[in-house]
């Protein structure tokens, strides 16, 4: 039985959006292994026909390219986008904390009011558009206060630059001082069947204050996706290339995983990767489930698995696997 993409409401916000979003990190190249404009836009396109109305980006996926190229895709379809994007990491000013280094220079984490007003005319610049649905503070900057910058964001929201606050890498501290701080919508997190601890830290405070959760990583950078196997080697400035999380070891164990789920994929003629990110977003708590695709074929794969409702058994029997298969993972 087919079903259509499962949306949901981002926090109290009155937005909703497809439960799948895409992630645009490696259509800015950096740290992927550079981009390709063209097959990038038929991505997002694609995307967009399939039924994935959710599109995260941000400044920093490039220094600005994964932003220009997402605005030159959705000119013409913006009515059917909910835009996600981000402020806080800045290489116009060295105010904040220093965070890594561009070839550029440097870059640092910087949350000041005036900081995020520069970066939201900026961000609709390149984005071709004159509001943001979702504007999420990326990484946060231990030297400017929460209200402060909540203070921002919702003056930005009052002129209707903005229509949601979100709030991403978070500590439990940081997620109190929001929500106590003005309306935040969401968190963006990274969450998977290998990475669970927001589970017990952060949803908890959620749940409580209406706040949604969109996950990144859902297939922990390619590793559950069922296409990465023990053989597979990287290259270059792929940041899997020296990750411990992909020894050959844990590939082996991922393996053993993709054959145990690999039934319940044949039963809904589904790919394993579309299986996992159809149980992580019947995890509780988790709302998004955002995923990367750099073509259309990967776009269409990730759209579909958001019309895939697993039934209890199903859920229970994936998670008794990856308890059996990843639980001692080296991280």
């Amino acid at each position: 039985m087919s079903h259509e993409i499962l949306t949901r409401p981002i926090g109290n916000s009155g937005i909703e959006a497809s439960a799948v979003g895409l992630g645009t990190w490696a259509i800015g190249g950096w740290m992927w292994g550079g981009t390709e404009e063209s097959k990038s836009i038929e991505a997002i396109r694609t995307s967009i026909d399939e039924g994935i109305s959710l599109i995260d980006t941000a400044p920093a996926y490039g220094q600005g390219l994964a932003e220009t190229i997402v605005g030159k895709a959705i000119e013409g379809r913006r009515d059917k986008v909910v835009l996600a994007t981000k402020c806080g990491l800045v290489w116009h000013t060295t105010k904040g904390n220093h965070f890594f280094d561009y070839d550029s220079g440097p870059v640092h984490r910087y949350l000041g009011k005036e900081s995020i007003i520069h970066e939201v005319e900026q961000s609709l610049t390149r984005l071709r558009t004159d509001y943001i649905d979702l504007y999420i503070t990326h990484w946060q900057d231990p030297t400017t206060p929460i209200q402060e910058t909540m203070d921002a964001l919702e003056a930005l929201k009052a002129q209707g630059k903005i229509r949601a606050i979100g709030a991403s890498n978070v500590s439990t501290e940081d997620l109190r001082n929001y929500v106590a701080a003005g309306q935040l919508d969401a968190i963006q997190e990274e969450y998977s069947m290998v990475k669970r601890d927001i589970e017990t830290s952060l949803l908890p405070i959620c749940a409580e204050h209406g706040v949604s959760t969109l996950s990144y990583s859902s297939l922990a950078l390619g590793l559950l996706s069922g296409k990465i196997g023990p053989d597979r080697t990287f290259s270059g400035d792929d940041l899997r290339k020296d990750n411990p999380r992909f020894s050959t070891g844990n590939r082996e164990k991922v393996a053993r995983l993709m054959e145990a789920i690999e039934p319940i994929a044949d039963s809904h003629k589904a790919t394993s990767a579309q299986i996992v990110i159809a149980w992580t977003l019947q995890q509780p708590g988790i709302t998004f489930s955002l995923c990367g695709a750099r073509n259309p074929d990967q776009a269409r794969e990730n759209a579909r698995a958001g019309a895939i409702r697993l039934s209890a058994d199903e859920i229970n029997l994936i998670s008794e696997a990856a308890r059996t298969h990843l639980t001692n993972l080296d991280a």
